[in-house]
């Protein structure tokens, strides 16, 4: 998949665990598990404004697009 989820990268620049964040964004741990190591499929955009707002970042700093070569 040609987008990246670097969560855990920006997690450790704010020294936050993953349930902690979980936590604060109302999310399972689990559910936290399956964005943080690229499993998802989608990301609700209320899900990811709670990111950013808790990491203090913008979604750029978690998502990041890689050219796939065809």
């Amino acid at each position: 998949m040609p987008i990246t989820v670097n969560l855990d990268v920006m997690m450790a620049k704010r020294k936050i665990s993953a349930g902690e964040l979980a936590e604060k964004i109302d999310i399972t741990p689990a559910n936290l598990s399956i964005l943080k190591n690229n499993k998802a499929k989608a990301v609700r955009f209320s899900t990811l404004e709670a990111i950013c707002s808790v990491l203090d970042c913008q979604p750029g700093d978690i998502l990041e697009f890689t050219k796939e070569d065809k």
